[in-house]
């Protein structure tokens, strides 16, 4: 497996466990459980959790614990593949089912991440509103900005993105224990909360969404990448020591997020329910309602806690995004693009709840999110335990059948459960009367499809066992290397841009052809003049240019090297290209300035657009 092809392999492997004993050792491998547990205090939660408190008390504490214990045993597994594999829960996909399983899983998957972007977004927007009085129209809009907090963060590297999102955690953490300080519940009438009831109607609905904002099929692709941010010792001792120390991770990062839920459901029970506000199900409200109850440091508190979970969330969530892409598709484009692409599509629903049902819809929308959520579980779930459960594949580390009883009834509890939701919505829907053709022409087909995938993911690696797997490795079978001849370059084309690299390009390309290939000095004018004449522009840069062009041919001219000059206009990328093809090129030798973070935003893009443009060798000096 190539560096490319590792699971974000920006950061794979980039945390050293080696050297280290006792606490310290711990220390290492605590991390990727906590940029998971973000996922389970994100806006998404909290509207399910006041939703729930307000209409039903505590009614429903014991579908938080329900949720967590499910989350531990799942997350625990999605480690398990990450660390003994390997691969993340996509990859792993990609290589046990065909393409057509693996898009629309894909497809299912990226839902998934945009309802949890939803959810990010108009939790930031709602926290800003209530902070700062911004508007939430301009709360959505300027959540594109955290695209490049992401891109900072990616570059100084795996421990610097960790600190941040241990902070947001803290920060969320202090806020809700401040917060049952002031509302003082009751104990026992809390732990009543902990008695199993029987779900149905509205109580069923927002389960449903606890269940999804609790365990969420993205963080499942998530954990199973980020273990694999730790180098370990691959024998049999420091598989193990690996396996233990990341089940204490998980086991204390996720109980904090229960904890935190829970705290949030009983400020909602204790402040709203209690007191006969029992249809308090918008974020909004309920800060307003604390201001009116407890005074204004608790509503101060809720909104800061919320701003926090929705930065640490985002970025979590893009990092999901760019694993399952990788993973099922085995695409890899830049994140910032993968990252804005994902937050228009999260946006526009935003705006369009904004726009036609106001402000106070977004609530409702908050909700709907986490149910999509629990509705894609399944997809995601299912696979998981088969892949741990494969004894050839994972050998002594496979599950145990007690392990594999626990996920299958989990499976089995939360797929019931949202098969019941579907069946009670679409009858509702039926029953109402109006456009039922619409229902049977579109939304029935597409539980009928949605059914037949999760039908396939869950039977067909049983029959698979004896017929042989399917396995999409990623580049196909090594080749057979036969004899090496010399390769001779006659026309090489060199890119200068004046600067004191070119002197080291320029060897480098002298190197490849020596006195018997043709050189071919490439320089583009970007002036704005440039981009708009072209070659007719006659501007002092220009000018200069041209100068030095044929200062370096008469150098070169000097040293015995046939030489001439190319100058293209305007953007950069497409000039070179077209210089290439229209002088016959054979190699390119370019030079790459190394830039990084937004640099690399604004000014590295030049050698990978000339990449994908040309079909010739192409030689990138540093």
């Amino acid at each position: 497996m190539s560096k490319n092809d590792e699971s974000l392999s920006e950061v794979h492997s980039s945390v050293s466990t080696a050297g280290k004993t006792g606490w310290r050792k711990l220390m290492a491998f605590i991390g990727p459980a906590y940029l998971v547990s973000v996922g389970y205090m994100d806006p998404g939660n909290w509207a399910t959790d006041i939703a729930g408190g307000s209409q039903f008390g505590y009614q429903l504490i014991w579908v938080l614990l329900m949720s967590n214990l499910i989350a531990l045993l799942l997350q625990s597994l999605s480690a398990r593949l990450g660390i003994v594999r390997g691969l993340d829960l996509a990859q792993a996909s990609r290589n046990a089912y065909p393409k057509y399983v693996n898009y629309p899983l894909y497809v299912l998957a990226q839902i998934a991440i945009i309802a949890c972007d939803l959810a990010e977004i108009i939790g930031m927007a709602i926290g800003l509103n209530l902070l700062f009085g911004l508007p939430l129209i301009w709360g959505i809009s300027i959540t594109i900005l955290d695209t490049f907090l992401l891109l900072f963060l990616m570059n100084k590297g795996m421990r610097m993105m960790e600190v941040f999102i241990v902070s947001m955690v803290f920060i969320v953490g202090i806020s809700f224990l401040t917060e049952m300080f002031i509302v003082k519940p009751m104990l026992g009438e809390v732990l009543s909360g902990f008695k199993p009831s029987v779900l149905s109607g509205n109580a069923l609905y927002i389960a449903i969404g606890i269940i999804g904002a609790t365990v969420m099929p993205h963080n499942l692709y998530l954990h199973s990448s980020l273990v694999q941010t730790r180098k370990i010792d691959r024998t049999g001792k420091g598989i193990r020591e690996a396996l233990k120390f990341n089940l204490i991770d998980t086991t204390i990062a996720l109980n904090l997020a229960f904890f935190v839920n829970a705290a949030i459901l009983i400020l909602a029970a204790t402040a709203f329910y209690k007191n006969g506000l029992h249809e308090v199900a918008e974020i909004q409200d309920a800060h307003r309602l604390l201001d009116n109850i407890f005074g204004p440091l608790a509503p101060t508190l809720f909104a800061i806690a919320l701003i926090a979970s929705g930065q640490s969330s985002t970025i979590t969530g893009t990092l999901a995004g760019q694993i399952v892409m990788e993973g099922h598709l085995n695409l890899r484009i830049q994140p910032w693009i993968r990252r804005l692409l994902t937050r228009l599509l999260a946006i526009i629903p935003a705006f369009f709840t904004i726009l036609y049902f106001g402000e106070d819809a977004l609530g409702g929308l908050l909700v709907l999110s986490q149910v999509v959520l629990s509705l894609q579980l399944g997809f995601a779930i299912i696979p998981l335990i088969h892949f741990n459960s494969d004894r050839r594949k994972m050998k002594e580390y496979s599950i145990k059948t007690w392990v594999q009883i626990l996920a299958w009834l989990s499976a089995l509890i939360i797929v019931g459960l949202n098969v019941k939701l579907v069946f009670q919505e679409v009858t509702e829907w039926i029953s109402a009367g109006s456009d039922v053709w619409l229902i049977y022409a579109t939304v029935i087909p597409v539980i009928i499809i949605v059914s037949l995938l999760l039908l396939y993911v869950t039977f067909a690696p049983f029959f698979r066992k004896h017929s042989g797997s399917l396995s999409n490795v990623p580049h196909g079978p090594a080749l057979e290397i036969d004899t090496i001849g010399n390769i001779q370059y006659k026309m090489i084309g060199i890119t200068v841009d004046f600067s004191k690299n070119d002197r080291n390009t320029i060897r480098h390309a002298l190197i490849q052809g020596g006195k018997d290939a043709k050189y071919t000095l490439i320089h583009i004018v970007e002036t704005a003049g440039a981009r708009f004449h072209g070659e007719k522009v006659l501007d002092h840069e220009t000018q200069s240019d041209t100068d030095n062009l044929e200062k370096y041919k008469i150098n070169l001219k000097d040293l015995g090297y046939e030489a001439e000059v190319s100058i293209g206009y305007g953007t950069a990328a497409k000039a070179i290209s077209q210089i290439v093809k229209t002088n016959s090129l054979d190699l390119l030798v370019m030079g790459a300035h190394g830039h990084k973070g937004i640099s690399d935003l604004i000014f590295g893009t030049t050698v990978d657009t000339v990449r994908h443009n040309v079909n010739i060798p192409i030689l990138i000096i540093k």
